[in-house]
């Protein structure tokens, strides 16, 4: 969808990641799900095109694949034109490296965000190569989130192995104005602020190419 009927008539690409991140397996048809597959060529459109401005991405993901959303996230980061991320309702697991994988990020009040050790379906083989796998996988994520937010991969590392929280898993629930204390997420605001910025940035963008 194409955003452009706002006052400076800028062309914005809107992007939905809801559900569950699909990877290189379908999912179920009764299960809400964001493609890869899909969004990838999308977001290289949009790279390419000289008439889009900017990106807005609304989310509400319980999360997903993670090479799928790392890929994404890689794509958002990768983008010369401004964006910006809007978390809304919920935003778990690999929706985090997503959230703050653009220019700027927004929370609303209620949204919350779960960050949480890696975790992998079917047979695991019980040897030390799978630990080692599983560390540079988990490495992998809190070192991007840690180069696109104001959080350390230290810190991110704590978080997901923090046991007070819940009571039969890891990890730390943030909420609203806590991701933003946290230093994950620039601020707490709806879809008005989330807009704003993006006109800032975008209008910003426009006057330096003037120069």
């Amino acid at each position: 969808m194409i955003l452009e009927e706002n006052r400076q008539q800028y062309r914005i690409h809107l992007l939905s990641v809801i559900g569950e991140i699909e990877g290189h397996e379908c999912l179920g048809s009764g299960v809400k799900s964001t493609k890869y597959e899909h969004v990838l060529p999308q977001l290289a459109a949009l790279e390419d095109s000289q008439e889009m401005d900017g990106l807005l991405m609304l989310l509400n993901t319980v999360g997903g694949d993670i090479e799928a959303g790392l890929a994404i996230a890689e794509m958002i980061a990768s983008l010369s034109v401004p964006s910006v991320s809007l978390v809304l309702g919920g935003c778990h697991s690999i929706g985090v490296p997503l959230a703050v994988s653009t220019n700027y990020s927004f929370i609303v009040p209620s949204g919350a965000m779960l960050i949480h050790p890696v975790r992998m379906n079917g047979m695991i083989i019980g040897a030390p190569q799978t630990y080692e796998y599983f560390t540079r996988l988990q490495n992998r994520i809190t070192g991007f989130v840690a180069a696109h937010s104001g959080v350390s991969q230290e810190q991110m590392e704590k978080m997901m192995l923090e046991t007070g929280e819940m009571t039969k898993d890891l990890g730390t629930i943030l909420v609203g104005e806590d991701a933003v204390q946290r230093g994950l997420i620039h601020e707490t605001g709806g879809i008005h602020e989330a807009l704003q910025k993006l006109y800032g940035l975008i209008g910003g963008k426009k006057a330096a190419q003037k120069k």
